[in-house]
């Protein structure tokens, strides 16, 4: 599920009804607000929203999953702040006490925002811990800290009863997941979290403020993640700088057909960032295009770069896979670039941990191949030459 979760962009708690969140918004409109408007705290990301209110903070989940049409709200009280504040029950999805210190998360991209906000000690089960590729989770998995929760559709009900966490920041690709029921039912709530759905790379990025806002960290969470914007417009500017632009392929086959980055996805993002020429940038779509062979060998075999071939690591591999690969001029002219060979200890691919939380470091990967003057003696943190 993890990788089905981690590729889905590029190949292609009981909660309460709607009327609750209006009932909500009815409840919480008559009490007064701070200056602090969504809009200031959460900037790039369209997923969610933190409202800061008098005593407590409103965060909203507009897009747990694609098409959703679901918005839930959660009401996040300070537990110092407990016995003064009183709150309808019934007009919010979850009241959760915070700072919360012990939670079980279900995507490999929630990892390295627990461990940039030095908390992944409060991390006490996974899903499929095999895909972590964080060193120091790695090392909280031997050690049994972070216990092994099974799949992520089909969570190990009873262990997670008896850890009993503070919380379980869901993934879910819709609202069928009869496991979060079951843990909501016992007390334990489930907040879902849909960085995924994002489509820009910032807006990625920025759900460390998701996490910031759980932990009682939002400070450190903010200040993180003006880091990275920062150091993303930076690497973004000096791609503008390139005297050309060279043209781009991406995908491969799979099934005869040949999935790669919609024009307005995030993977396009990047390229068009990295100032490149991506081949499909004026399609629709945030997720991927399904094609023929013979229509990406008509647009795209002249092109001078490919990137992300899928999960080959290495030119025998996509000859045996598929002969038609050679007829394109990036696998002539040895000019294939791929994420795929750079893996943590268990064979999780770093790209999928890591890459959504820091944009900076792929757009970094990206101009260095597609400009590498700009980047002199670059070495790359995810993209590497595909093995001749």
């Amino acid at each position: 599920m993890k990788l089905f979760r981690a590729v889905l962009p590029f190949i292609f708690l009981s909660f309460t009804f709607l009327s609750c969140t209006e009932k909500a918004k009815e409840t919480t409109s008559s009490l007064e607000y701070t200056k602090e408007s969504s809009k200031e705290l959460v900037r790039y990301a369209k997923g969610f929203s933190l409202e800061k209110n008098n005593g407590f903070t409103i965060l909203k989940i507009s897009n747990p999953w694609p098409d959703s049409d679901r918005e839930f709200t959660y009401a996040l009280v300070p537990k110092k702040n407990l016995a003064t504040i009183t709150l309808p029950s019934d007009a919010y999805d979850a009241i959760i006490p915070v700072p919360i210190h012990d939670l079980v998360v279900t995507s490999t991209t929630h990892i390295p925002a627990l461990e940039s906000l030095t908390s992944l000690e409060r991390l006490k089960g996974f899903p499929d811990t095999k895909y972590i590729s964080s060193n120091k989770a790695r090392s909280f998995i031997e050690q049994g800290k972070i216990k092994e929760l099974g799949r992520n559709e089909s969570l190990n009900t009873e262990l997670v009863l008896e850890m009993r966490p503070d919380l379980v920041v869901g993934f879910a690709i819709d609202n069928q997941n009869p496991v979060y029921q079951t843990l909501e039912n016992a007390k334990i709530p489930v907040v879902y979290n849909g960085d995924w759905t994002e489509h820009t790379p910032l807006g990625k990025a920025e759900w460390i403020k998701f996490f910031g806002a759980l932990l009682g960290k939002e400070k450190e969470a903010s200040e993180i993640f003006d880091q990275i914007e920062t150091s993303y417009l930076e690497i973004k500017n000096i791609a503008k700088k390139a005297s050309s632009s060279p043209t781009v392929l991406s995908g491969a086959l799979y099934k005869d057909v040949w999935y790669l980055p919609a024009g307005e996805s995030w993977a396009s993002q990047f390229l068009r960032d990295a100032n490149a020429n991506y081949l499909w940038s004026d399609s629709k779509g945030t997720g991927s295009l399904s094609l023929g062979l013979e229509a990406v060998l008509e647009k795209g075999q002249n092109a001078d770069i490919w990137i992300s071939p899928s999960q080959f690591t290495a030119y025998s591999a996509m000859q045996d896979a598929s002969p038609h690969y050679s007829r394109f001029k990036a696998y002539k002219n040895h000019t294939i670039f791929s994420f795929a060979s750079t893996k943590g200890a268990t064979g999780g691919l770093l790209y999928y941990e890591l890459a959504p939380q820091r944009p900076d470091l792929v757009l970094k990967d990206l101009v260095a191949i597609f400009h590498p003057d700009l980047l002199p003696n670059y070495e790359p943190h995810f993209f590497k030459p595909l093995q001749r």
